[in-house]
């Protein structure tokens, strides 16, 4: 008998050889019917697979992210399997999951095309193939008779990727008549898919390599029910409406121009407004928490980024050396802040009593993006960062790393972002020459990220491999509206750059000693943060954020004079927006308010005037009716304290 233990740490005992699915049908009937695959200790099996020895184990169903990984791999031979009947002779590259379906590289010969006027046959052919319910079976194979399959099957890009494999390494999955080299996992049969749509077809290189074959890449993605297609459809069109490039101009945010550069965004002056209201709200909140703001130069010097180990990490990829006319000198666009912050620190000796030291800046850093990973505001060269470096004691560092998820929070809250997890990044264990810094300084910082994130009761998930080469951290993964994950928000603890900067305080004992160090970012980049927003609230930001609060709506030019009265009232209460003077229909004002998702829409005449009153609308509302000027204030006021906490 072998012992199982289930993630709830309860333990069972099994047959040696037991499968996933045999330990699925102990537990229920329904959860045998769902289950997909199972994680066995760190790594994800078959269902039909034996289990030899102990083990830790967590059965995956479609609600899992692990579980839809493996349908959407299984998914993507089902694929191949439907383009190798309907196109002979068809060779295959490679067929991974991605993030919201998958896709398979294919070459259909010279000459042949494939386009979305092809979607619809191949959709068809791959849920006839599905209904067969055939089962994905896996098969070890040598070397050598795998070299022998594709050799006789003329698939020269399996055979390419074979030259990396070992002995001993290699298997075959089958289902019905396809046969792919894969290394699996695989849901127990094609039956499980019930719809399927291909949204994409591009261009790709084999390997990545523009010396290479380009291939055909087609992205695709399925459902364990239609009606869960259709919804994810439905989501898709919503995308496109909210789409932050679409809404950032017609609410006129920001711009990009050719000539002043890709990736450099331009924000006009509704978005200047949004912008500087995030950072109002930020340093409001950073002042409270006892940071102190600071400046930085937007370059540095080649010898500082070299010393943090920025250069060697990021030098060859990023913004390449300005130089002077003086031999030799040379500086970089700053790609990071937390170098120059460590030499504010140095700038003078610190004792004990006064950490930890809080610096905040939102800086401006650089980074060389290549021109095809581009996206709006979510992918630029030139960005913002509400930036910040906590130098404290080794004692100091969990109860300030809760302090900050205790902001990030609060960031959150006022913000609308509900649906988060915490991904504690770690450094790869298996890959350690990736980061700089010793063994005992990592685990001291990972433990204390895992203590303070347990300690606050966060939701989190661990992810090997994902910490910054300098220390581990502390992602939050917001989902937004529509189910989209982001990661908004980073925490770090870093014994590394103190050591590489030599910064130093005077201990209780009068000796010296070194910082630890974290850093931290709400917002992350602004302007990643502000698409997100965008996106997540369709334009309708939050009221305290958007840039224009009101539109005065007088019914005609007579009644604009009472109209900039309660304009000018309200500017001096901070509250913004502008007066709609045109000569224009009382009801066309309302619907371009409308389209331009004003919050509220005050409309002034006669009887208004008479009043020292405004007819009120809310976008999205309608008719709120008419108060006083001092009430709609009062109103207004009581409405962004309870979104702020203010």
């Amino acid at each position: 008998m072998i012992n199982i233990t289930l993630p709830d740490g309860s333990v069972r005992q099994y047959p040696e050889g037991v499968t996933g699915l045999e330990i699925a049908a102990s537990i229920s009937e329904g959860l045998a019917r769902n289950v997909l695959a199972v994680k066995v200790n760190d790594t994800i099996w078959d269902l039909s697979r034996p289990i030899g020895s102990d083990a830790a184990i967590q059965l995956l169903t479609w609600n899992d992210d692990l579980g839809k990984n493996t349908f959407w791999h299984s998914s993507a031979h089902l694929l191949a399997e439907a383009l190798e009947e309907l196109y002979p002779g068809i060779k295959f590259g490679i067929g991974p999951p991605v993030e919201n379906g998958f896709y398979y590289d294919v070459d259909l010969g010279e000459g042949n095309q494939f386009s979305q006027d092809d979607f619809a046959k191949v959709e068809q052919k791959m849920l006839e193939l599905a209904r067969a319910k055939n089962e994905y079976k896996r098969e070890e194979v040598s070397k050598a008779d795998a070299i022998e399959y594709f050799t006789q099957k003329g698939d020269q890009y399996k055979l390419d990727l074979l030259k990396d494999l070992e002995d001993g390494t290699i298997t075959f999955y089958t289902q019905g008549n396809f046969v792919d080299l894969c290394r699996g996992p695989h849901i127990p049969n094609t039956g499980f898919i019930k719809a399927a749509k291909l949204m994409n077809v591009a261009g790709a290189y084999w390997r990545g390599d523009e010396k290479s074959k380009q291939l055909t890449r087609i992205y695709g993605v399925t459902f364990p029910k239609q009606k869960e297609l259709t919804e994810y459809l439905e989501r898709l069109e919503e995308a496109k409406k909210r789409d932050h490039r679409k809404l950032g101009k017609e609410l006129e945010l920001f711009a990009f121009s050719e000539k002043v550069g890709m990736g450099l965004p331009l924000w006009l002056p509704k978005g200047t407004m949004l912008r500087e209201r995030l950072e109002q709200f930020m340093r409001k909140a950073q002042v409270k928490a006892g940071y102190q703001p600071v400046v930085t130069p937007h370059i540095g010097s080649k010898e500082l980024y070299v010393t943090s180990g920025h250069y060697d990490k990021y030098g060859a990829d990023s913004f390449q050396p300005i130089r002077t006319p003086n031999e030799g000198e040379e500086f970089f666009l700053k790609p990071m802040n937390c170098p120059h912050h460590c030499e504010i620190y140095k700038t003078r000796p610190r004792s004990y009593k006064e950490l930890p030291v809080r610096l905040a800046e939102f800086g401006t850093v650089y980074r060389y993006e290549q021109s095809g990973e581009l996206h709006g505001l979510t992918r630029v060269r030139g960005f913002t960062q509400d930036d910040a470096h906590i130098f404290c004691r080794p004692d100091q560092v969990k109860e300030e790393f809760k302090k900050v998820i205790d902001l990030v929070l609060y960031v959150f809250s006022a913000l609308g972002f509900e649906d988060y997890t915490a991904q504690i990044s770690l450094r790869d264990p298996e890959n350690k020459q990736k980061y700089i810094g010793g063994d005992e300084a990592w685990e001291k910082a990972e433990n204390a990220i895992i203590e303070a994130a347990a300690e606050k009761g966060l939701r989190t998930v661990t992810e090997l491999g994902e910490a910054a080469f300098y220390g581990p951290k502390l992602d939050f993964m917001v989902r937004d509206a529509l189910g989209r994950k982001w990661q908004l928000g980073t925490i770090q603890v870093d014994y590394n750059l103190p050591e590489r900067f030599q910064l130093e305080y005077i201990g209780a004992d009068n000796a010296k000693h070194r910082p630890v160090m974290i850093h931290r970012a709400p917002f992350g980049s602004l302007e990643r943060f502000v698409a997100v927003l965008i996106e997540h609230c369709a334009g309708n930001f939050p009221l305290w954020l958007s840039p224009e609060q009101f539109a005065i709506l007088p019914i005609s030019e007579k009644y604009q004079d009472f109209a900039q009265q309660v304009y000018d009232r309200l500017q001096q209460e901070d509250i913004r927006g502008f007066v709609d003077n045109r000569d224009e229909k009382i009801g066309r004002k309302i619907r371009d308010a409308e389209v331009g998702k004003v919050p509220y829409m005050l409309i002034v005449g006669e009887k208004e005037q008479d009043e020292n009153a405004v007819s009120v609308r809310r976008h999205g509302e309608g008719d709120l009716g008419t108060v006083s000027v001092d009430e709609f204030i009062s109103m207004f006021k009581g409405k962004i304290a309870e979104m702020t906490n203010n």
